[in-house]
Parts: C-alpha cells; structure tokens; sequence
C-alpha cells in the first residue's frame, strides 16, 4: 500500500512565540512587528481593559478603554502636528467596535469643532458643530451630514431654524435676518427658498433695517 506524505503547513516562528506568550492581564509595552507598541491590560492575547497604543507610521496614539483587540469604550486619539510635533487632540469620547461611537467632541483643522452623538464612526444624532468662519449648527445629524431639524447661527447672529437634508436647508423653515429686522418663513429645496412669506422682525432693533418697512396684508 503506498502511503503519501503531505508536508505540514509552516508558519513564522513569531506566530508559535505569541502563542506560547499569552499576553493575560498587565503588561509592560509590547512592540509589534510593523513597530506600534502597546502598553496595558490583555485577556487571551487581545487588548483588553486600559491600554494605551501608538501608531509608528503616524505617531498616533490613543489612550482608553479595549475590547477584545479593538477601540471599545472611552478614550481619546491624537496625532503629532508635522511642524511642531506636540500632540494635539483629534478625539474624546466614546468608541465601539474599533469606532467613534456615542458622545464625543473632535476637533478638525481650521480651529473647527464638534460636540455630540456618533454612529459607526459618523456624526450621527444630535450635536453641535463649531465652523471656521464662526457660524454653529446645532441639531441633528445623519450620515455625518445635518439632517432633520436644527438651527444655523450665522458670525452675523442671522439664523436659520427648520429642516435639513444631506446638510442643506429642506422642508419647511425660518431665517431670521435680525441685521435688517426681517423674518421669512417658508419652504426650502436644496438650501433654495422656494416659497414663503417675508415679514418685518424686530425691526425697530435691528442695526441695519430696510428703508421702507413691509406694509401689513
């Protein structure tokens, strides 16, 4: 009878060491073969509990909560800034699954800003944006977008109040032009006002107020 011997599967000896090391609890920082390091808490050879990271390739590092190998929990991620190398904050808040995910604040470029919930990494629910030019958005969001009802706060104090979608003005809203002491109320289509009624607000306040008021009907 001719008996056939298949050669065993082979595997980097690293591979056969990491097993036998069973990372379990404490330790001091572990480096992995690309050059991140680790320091914190393991259970089965999986970050888990505290932990802080740092990527070699970025510099990056986040420090919080593991769940079994991944970003779970509360923590904060920040990077070194390429000309002054200090670090500065991306991301505080919550994670799961490896992704932002419940309350947070990050912190964009351009003096930027966001406060509120997040979906799968997205800005999703309720929050608050901070833009460069002054102007705040507060209310909800989807798909990282503002989407539903929320209020827009322009650097002149004007404001706009009603519905969004994929960030643009949609569906029944106000703008208030309080530097000319107008209110118009009406529908919009795409950040377009399609129809609606234009009114005298606050007028006898407003800094800048039209030459003629708009009579009654």
């Amino acid at each position: 009878m001719l008996i056939v011997k298949y050669p065993r599967a082979t595997e980097p000896l690293w591979h056969e060491w990491d097993r036998k090391a069973q990372k379990c609890g404490l330790r001091h920082t572990v480096y992995a073969v690309n050059g991140d390091q680790y320091t914190g808490e393991w259970v089965d050879n999986l970050k888990h509990g505290k932990g802080t990271q740092v990527w070699k390739r970025t510099g990056a590092i986040y420090s919080g909560d593991w769940k079994f190998g991944k970003r779970d929990g509360y923590g904060s991620y920040s990077i070194p800034d390429p000309v002054t190398k200090e670090y500065k904050k991306v991301y505080t808040g919550w994670w799961k699954n490896d992704q932002k995910c419940g309350y947070g604040v990050t912190f964009y470029p351009s003096s930027e800003r966001y406060e509120g919930e997040w979906s799968s990494g997205l800005r999703n629910g309720w929050g608050r944006m901070y833009y460069w030019d002054g102007s705040i958005y507060e209310g909800q969001w989807l798909a990282d977008r503002p989407g539903g009802q929320g209020m827009l706060r322009l650097p002149n104090e004007n404001r706009y109040e009603g519905g969004w979608k994929d960030g643009k003005k949609h569906g029944p809203g106000k703008f208030f032009y309080l530097d000319k002491g107008q209110l118009f109320e009406g529908i919009w289509v795409a950040d377009i006002p399609k129809c609606g009624t234009l009114i005298d607000f606050g007028r006898d306040e407003a800094p800048a107020p039209t030459q003629y008021p708009i009579p009654k009907v």
